[in-house]
């Protein structure tokens, strides 16, 4: 019998349903949970127990596998799996990892197409804390009124990982600040992202820092506005993780971010990507 899904709330998130784990990585399977994560924005898969190969396959039947950031993994043999975790010793940079506790869309300072789809399966659990929170930003676009989503139309932002690192600059350790700070470009994008289908979502995330052409205190108002729009309940869900769950999210129409954990949890990953195929766009 083929793979199911259940909706989990009313403009955001499917839960998949399978009798056999093998219907799962097929290529029907594959086309489905790629056409669900369009339409549904998150599709959660409780306790699938993926291994590194497993993971790989279906980022690689879903779409072309992207690579965000350079190898830096100490368990994990592929280079196209990153291992997120607080971790020193296997993370060599976890003050990078702090950032993701803010709203932020993955690859939006990178100079490609952002990534299609982020895929994150769960090796270690946290008992306190650590949740991912997941805003629809498709959703909170449609759901402005008219007269908003007019005056957002031609407003571009400043995106750069500085932005999105602003809130913990202090707690980077001062020898490798500025080289952590000044990860990824500056990029300007649309505020509205008009894609391919015809659809619009909204641009947003602690990457971005002001608005072009707007006064710096107006322009950031209206981020972290927009921001606690997309934020709320009717348009986010929160998943709390147990050990072996695995989440696919549209990265292009979605912002993310973790609840924050202690490093003593453990709190450990693993992150691939699917390419975008479509630069950001008025």
């Amino acid at each position: 019998m083929a793979i199911r899904f259940e909706d989990i709330k009313e403009h955001i998130g499917s839960r998949v349903v399978w009798d056999d784990r093998a219907d799962i990585f097929t290529p029907e399977a594959a086309r489905a949970i790629r056409a669900k994560v369009e339409e549904r924005t998150v599709v959660v898969f409780p306790e699938l127990d993926l291994t590194d190969a497993e993971q790989l396959a279906i980022t690689g039947a879903m779409g072309e596998k992207v690579r965000l950031t350079a190898r830096n993994n100490v368990q994990s043999n592929d280079e196209d799996v990153y291992q997120v975790t607080l971790d020193e010793k296997i993370n060599p940079q976890p003050e990078y990892v702090l950032g993701t506790f803010f709203w932020h869309m993955d690859g939006i300072t990178v100079d490609m197409p952002p990534p299609f789809a982020t895929l994150l399966s769960c090796r270690i659990a946290p008992a306190v804390g650590g949740e991912t929170e997941f805003a629809s930003t498709y959703a909170a676009y449609e759901g402005l009124p008219a007269e908003e989503k007019q005056a957002l139309e031609g407003l571009k932002a400043v995106h750069s990982v500085r932005a999105s690192l602003s809130p913990i600059a202090d707690a980077i350790p001062e020898k490798h600040r500025e080289r952590v700070l000044g990860i990824g470009l500056v990029k300007e994008h649309p505020l509205v992202w008009t894609h391919e289908s015809g659809r619009k979502s909204l641009v947003i995330g602690t990457t971005a820092d002001h608005i072009v052409g707007m006064e710096v205190p107006a322009g950031r108002a209206m981020l972290i506005r927009l921001q606690e729009w997309a934020a709320q309940p009717a348009f986010s869900l929160r998943h709390k993780w147990t050990k072996g769950d695995f989440v696919i999210w549209d990265n292009t129409g979605a912002m993310h971010r973790a609840i924050p954990y202690d490093k003593s949890t453990g709190r450990m990953m693993h992150r691939t990507s699917i390419a975008g195929t479509e630069a950001v766009a008025a």
